[in-house]
């Protein structure tokens, strides 16, 4: 686990949807969506909720 790993998770929670963190952090919402994927895999539990509109 790393540090921006976290920084991302905070920030999508913070914002309420991946878009809106990714455009905070200035980075794009494929890397930051794979980072959290990556978080999650590490921790071995879903963090969000995925839905065919996006995030919840």
């Amino acid at each position: 686990m790393n540090y921006r790993r976290l920084l991302y998770f905070l920030a999508v929670v913070e914002a309420g949807t991946i878009t809106s963190a990714a455009a905070t952090l200035h980075v794009a919402q494929l890397g930051l969506s794979r980072q959290l994927k990556t978080l999650e895999r590490e921790l071995r539990m879903t963090l969000f909720s995925r839905a065919a509109t996006g995030w919840c």
